[in-house]
């Protein structure tokens, strides 16, 4: 009898104990997020070449911000690094894509997608969770759509990306082996809002 691999995140057994949460402190899961670390020059004809891939019209060159394309993020990580996340292609093929794109230019890509998984926190108090265990400037005047951060938040290194223009919508990228502990933490911050009196 041949023994059959199954995929599975890191808080598969967590959707019960999410669903406790109030809908002012939504969290859930989006597992199996392409994840995909792209390295070449900035400035250079494989970063113009890559962006081409991703359909943006430009990797982003400014610090903790990123830029969406019709099914990608791209997140700036370093001088000439950058995550790219998609839920709409295969990590195996955007890799292969990107490496076409920049392989000429020196650039490489290496596809990430186990290293991490990702939460979403929504709802009215979603800025409140994160702000008990993030040092960030969580308002959204310094911290809105079109950043991404990476902090930490509580114990655990993560990156952080705004979703909507109020703070009521985070996107929460962390590793694989933190995501238990994370979504521990996320649970117990978020579970005065449920209180009610």
């Amino acid at each position: 009898m041949a023994d059959t691999l199954y995929r599975q995140s890191p808080l598969q057994d967590w959707q019960s104990r999410f669903a406790e949460l109030p809908p002012s402190a939504r969290l859930e899961e989006e597992p199996f997020v392409t994840m995909v670390d792209l390295w070449v020059d900035p400035d250079g004809a494989g970063a113009a070449a890559a962006a081409g891939v991703l359909g943006v019209d430009a990797l982003p060159t400014t610090p903790s911000t990123a830029v969406d394309g019709a099914d990608t993020t791209v997140i700036w990580f370093g001088p000439d690094e950058w995550l790219v996340t998609s839920t709409g292609r295969a990590g195996e093929d955007l890799e292969a894509q990107l490496r076409d794109a920049v392989a000429e230019h020196d650039g490489a890509a290496v596809d990430v997608s186990a290293q991490r998984t990702t939460l979403r926190l929504r709802g009215e108090h979603a800025r409140d969770v994160l702000a008990k265990g993030c040092s960030l400037d969580l308002h959204p005047s310094a911290f809105a759509p079109g950043a991404a951060a990476q902090t930490m938040l509580g114990l655990a290194a993560v990156v952080l990306i705004p979703l909507a223009d109020n703070g009521t919508d985070y996107r929460i990228l962390v590793r694989s082996s933190f995501a238990r502990y994370l979504a521990e933490w996320l649970v117990d911050a978020a579970g005065e809002y449920a209180i009610t009196w």
